[in-house]
């Protein structure tokens, strides 16, 4: 492995992190590391479904080769799978979900080394599958993917994104915001979540948006996607009092140049939150069932809010009840929205 801690070797490195959009994302800061570290090195990534749209043309990416949801059913799939991997000699193989498909696409790449997690990140049989094991030690799921690197030599890199707008993207992004006549001041709000226990209500969502529209005169982009979350969308500009507005919809490429000009973002755990941050827009993030710590919004320029967070396993904070949520009040996230705003005003002044 030593040689490949040397800025001129041309290792050819693969990394596993299939989904979902906030695991990608929070995935991201690996392969600017090993950019960085690793300027001659060849980069690869295995990803599955929507997630793709991230990583294409990503300027610290060699090759991506997308996967459709529940390839490792389909015999073919993984057969196909095997073969493009094989043709790309991979040298090291990086896995970054620590679940068995993963560690399985890892394998099938054919890389002497498989650097995985031991410990609770290493589950299922990752552990048996991946060779090179590492126990991670940092709280936010950002640090922990990173500690990933130490066996090449890489450590404490900073966390970088580099998630640059395509000039298609930019410019639908104008257009929508031209045609809602959001020109100017505007936050980005996201009712969704990927379970129904990281839900807010939409209500008191409305009431923030008006909150924001009244007593700082920003207005509220309201996205979405799919049937019930356009639903909550349209019930939270219609509590926000004629401060909110409904986006039309969006690719996440879209998204991620809608979120780059707004001035902050409010939502709970879910991609869009983490596609926010990673395009650098100051974020309010509600949390619930997971530690804020560890998947909340990274970095200084960020405000998790949590008053409960639920114990027991993955399964049991996915099929619970909305309590944990529902301890946050409009209150309290006004009160987060307040403060990044201030700082945005002390900015101006300094």
């Amino acid at each position: 492995m030593k040689k490949l801690t040397s800025p001129g070797s041309q290792p050819r490195i693969l990394i596993v992190r299939l989904s979902a959009i906030g695991d990608v994302l929070h995935g991201m800061p690996v392969l600017c590391a090993l950019r960085e570290a690793l300027p001659q090195a060849f980069i690869g990534w295995v990803v599955e479904g929507v997630s793709a749209q991230l990583l294409k043309h990503h300027p610290a990416l060699d090759e991506l080769i997308p996967v459709p949801r529940k390839w490792l059913k389909s015999p073919k799939t993984v057969l196909g799978l095997r073969k493009k991997l094989r043709s790309l000699n991979f040298d090291v193989a990086i896995d970054m979900q620590g679940l068995t498909k993963s560690a399985v696409a890892a394998r099938l790449s054919g890389a002497r080394v498989r650097i995985g997690y031991s410990g609770v990140d290493g589950r299922e049989l990752s552990m048996w599958l991946n060779n090179k094991l590492v126990e991670p030690t940092g709280k936010h799921v950002i640090d922990r993917n990173l500690e990933l690197l130490r066996p090449m030599g890489i450590n404490n890199p900073t966390v970088q994104y580099r998630l640059e707008d395509a000039p298609q993207d930019l410019a639908t992004a104008e257009r929508m915001l031209a045609e809602l006549r959001l020109a100017e001041r505007y936050a980005v709000i996201n009712p969704g979540a990927g379970w129904p226990s990281k839900v807010w209500p939409a209500a008191r969502y409305g009431e923030v948006a008006k909150f924001l529209g009244q007593q700082h005169g920003v207005r509220s982009l309201v996205v979405w996607a799919g049937d019930q979350e356009r639903a909550w969308a349209e019930q939270i500009v219609a509590g926000s009092g004629g401060h909110g507005v409904i986006a039309p919809k969006t690719s996440l490429r879209e998204l991620a140049a809608l979120s780059r000009k707004a001035v902050m973002f409010v939502g709970s755990d879910t991609g869009p939150l983490h596609l926010a941050v990673a395009v650098g827009t100051p974020s309010v993030g509600m949390f619930g069932p997971m530690p804020a710590e560890r998947n909340g919004p990274y970095g200084p320029l960020h405000i998790p809010v949590q008053k409960v967070c639920l114990t027991g396993s993955s399964r049991e904070k996915r099929s619970a009840g909305p309590e944990s949520m529902e301890a946050i009040s409009v209150a309290d996230c006004c009160a987060a929205c307040e403060k990044i705003l201030d700082r945005r005003e002390l900015r101006k002044t300094a």
